[in-house]
């Protein structure tokens, strides 16, 4: 097929990807472009932007996933090739990206290609420089950095792109600059409140980083959240209003940075900055109402001469289902000092049918004692149902909101009575949740966990010392009660111990 350019220019100039290919391969040139679903779901908010459907959006997703490019040069590019007298600020972390945004800027809007597309979009006589670029129908692009002055300057459009680099996410200083900028400066650029625009494109570095900050002044702003690896099931809207259904699990760009590259990542980073960066998802860094420097770590398992009994705590869904919330099993190895070894988690999206069998494969893996399972929604059947089927297992009645049972739960940990391993795959999610409780997303593995450290099965026999259960078991006139408690402690073996 003939290649037809007056075709191709008029995809250009009416379709923001393939105007951002075009751009990603003038400022690249010969490495490799990946487009992904994700690409069309930014592309589709700045156009509603554009359209003037939205006049407030904050964009977060993972670094190095073209958001610079498309927010701070193909954007601004794209729409003042289609109207030059448009007047849009830049501003970035420090002075020295933002030069670095507008020299490719410049660069773009010089490419033959370019001038070909919009031949009315001419740079004007007086302004060209590192910071401002004018143009004869009067419209700019001016660069700034974030605590810039801007005195006497307005904009149709502004688009603050990373307001804070990842270094600076500890420094309340630096956070609350950042924000006061924004609300004392920035804000008040805007030429026409009504009809202005404000675009925030960042990765998340912590819970007061800009976007925290925004989102709890004001419900005004549409956003698209974009983690690395998708938490839950979600359909995002994308270019043409067409959606994506994107399942949990499911990373946001397999072909530049599949799972096992995320893994590492994962590691050399750290869970926390993992969370914030990647999941956009940032955990208060020393805990909200669980602290990081009261959790115990073990490296191996209690010895069986100083095991209590094994404890599974099920937090179930109200509804089974990929589009409900989470049901979780934590298993617990509880010792006879009244220690709470945190040794397996179990988080997933089941229906009932899956739900039965999860509890029964885990409690046929771990052999517990006992199995707390709350005695609501979907809990209820499944006591009444699995009761006759597995042996130990207690309906649990709240008494408490979800809140207050954590802040019982919570003297636990700050008494060292609670250990989580040193190493395990669920462990960085578990913690991401824990530390942010109860500002998380999600809370179901704390209700889980909480459910667990509230069980209060303190008889005197159950909670007997070594010396004092050599005691009793010399009493030959509770024989009986020996060789059941003796069973309970010492006489069974989950496959996990080998």
């Amino acid at each position: 097929m003939r290649f037809d350019r007056r075709l191709y220019q008029a995809l250009l100039r009416n379709d923001f990807r393939a105007f951002t290919e075009k751009v990603f391969y003038t400022l690249n040139p010969g490495e490799n472009f990946v487009w992904g679903w994700y690409l069309d779901a930014i592309s589709w908010q700045l156009e509603r932007v554009r359209r003037g459907e939205i006049k407030r959006l904050i964009i977060n997703l993972p670094p190095r996933s073209l958001k610079s490019i498309m927010a701070s040069v193909a954007w601004p590019a794209f729409l003042l090739g289609l109207d030059p007298s448009l007047r849009i600020i830049c501003a970035s972390y420090s002075g020295e990206l933002a030069r670095k945004f507008s020299n490719d800027f410049r660069a773009l809007i010089d490419a033959d290609w370019y001038r070909a597309l919009f031949p009315w979009t001419r740079v004007g006589p007086y302004k060209d420089s590192e910071i401002e670029t004018e143009f004869t129908a009067r419209g700019s692009r001016l660069a700034t950095s974030v605590g810039g002055t801007l005195t006497g300057r307005g904009g149709d459009i502004l688009i603050v792109d990373d307001p804070l680099k990842p270094d600076d996410a500890s420094s309340e200083v630096k956070r609350s600059g950042a924000n006061h900028w924004f609300t004392n400066t920035l804000l008040s650029r805007l030429d026409d409140k009504r009809t202005g625009a404000i675009v925030v494109v960042m990765q998340r570095i912590h819970m007061d980083d800009l976007t925290g900050f925004l989102l709890d002044q004001s419900d005004e702003w549409e956003i698209l959240n974009l983690p690395a690896i998708a938490q839950s099931d979600e359909n995002i809207p994308t270019w043409g209003e067409q959606s994506y259904y994107r399942r949990q699990g499911e990373v946001l760009s397999p072909e530049r940075e599949p799972l096992e590259i995320l893994e590492t990542i994962k590691n050399i980073i750290g869970s926390d900055a993992f969370s914030a960066q990647y999941q956009q998802e940032p955990v208060p860094p020393g805990g909200a109402m669980v602290k990081r420097d009261w959790i115990r770590r073990f490296t191996e398992w209690p010895p069986m001469s100083e095991l209590r009994f094994i404890l599974q705590s099920w937090d179930t869904a109200n509804k089974g289902g990929p589009e409900n919330d989470f049901s979780v099993c934590t298993t617990w190895m509880v010792t006879c000092d009244r220690k709470w070894y945190l040794v397996d988690v179990w988080r997933g999206r089941v229906d009932y049918p899956g739900l039965k069998q999860k509890m029964q494969d885990l409690a046929l893996s771990w052999k517990p004692s006992r199995i707390l399972v709350e005695e609501t929604g979907t809990g209820i059947s499944l006591i009444a149902e699995m009761k006759s089927q597995i042996s130990g297992l207690i309906p649990v009645t709240p008494k408490m909101d979800k809140v207050s049972r954590m802040a019982v739960a919570s003297g636990k940990f700050e008494a060292g009575q609670v250990l989580l391993p040193e190493r395990a795959p669920w462990l960085a999610d578990l913690e991401a949740e824990l530390f942010a409780f109860p500002g998380a997303r999600y809370d179901d593995q704390c209700d889980s966990i909480s459910q667990a450290l509230e069980d209060n099965n303190t008889s005197f026999m159950t909670w007997m010392t070594a010396a004092d259960w050599q005691s009793v078991i010399s009493q030959s006139q509770i024989q009986g009660r020996r060789d059941r408690l003796r069973r309970q402690c010492y006489g069974w073996r989950p496959r996990h111990l080998g």
